[in-house]
């Protein structure tokens, strides 16, 4: 069944008390990464780049399928599909986290919007969030598929500085490297 790949799950536990980071492709990266988090009001966003070297179907059928995010989000114990539209053209996703035993476990239900292989949007339900937007756009690119993931999140809890620079700087490129490495790692017909 098709579920949504979220990147925001590991920039929930952080979007407190951080600076405004950026890493991108023309500074040697191979991730072009953004974020900002305003520290006095607890809210953030960040915008993300990749290049695979896979179809944009190949990449898609990755970012909407639980059973491959409980492979590559680091702390996602369970993904679970309360709901599909009878077109499939979204669903109502259940995430349960467990980053850390430093970071309280987060429940949280989404709705994921669906325009395949091009784009999905998300937005919250409900659960320990007050805030969760976010949206994946997928372009062609000769053999190769630009993904392009952006969110918006306010977690609604106080997290320590420490864990916003290890979960930005380590773990958001480590996911990105992460879907490239499973997306490019699958045999040619299947990318």
């Amino acid at each position: 069944m098709r579920t949504l790949f979220i990147l925001a799950v590991l920039l929930v536990t952080g979007a407190a008390r951080a600076a405004n980071f950026t890493a991108d492709v023309s500074a040697g990266n191979d991730i072009a990464i953004s974020v900002s988090l305003d520290p006095a009001e607890q809210t953030g966003s960040a915008s993300a780049t990749v290049r695979i070297h896979a179809s944009r179907e190949t990449v898609w059928s990755l970012i909407t399928s639980c059973p491959e995010s409980l492979r590559m989000v680091p702390g996602l114990e369970i993904c679970d599909v309360l709901e599909t539209a009878q077109d499939q053209s979204w669903q109502k996703i259940r995430h349960v986290m467990n980053y850390s035993w430093y970071v309280p476990k987060l429940t949280y239900v989404i709705r994921a919007t669906y325009d395949r292989p091009a784009m999905v949007t998300i937005e919250r339900i409900s659960g320990d969030l007050r805030t969760l937007r976010g949206s994946w756009v997928l372009k062609s690119d000769g053999d190769y598929t630009i993904a392009h993931y952006t969110v918006d999140l306010a977690p609604g809890f106080w997290v320590p500085h420490w864990v916003v620079r290890t979960v930005l700087r380590k773990d958001l490129p480590r996911m990105l490297r992460a879907l490239r490495s499973r997306a490019e790692g699958l045999p040619t017909a299947q990318r």
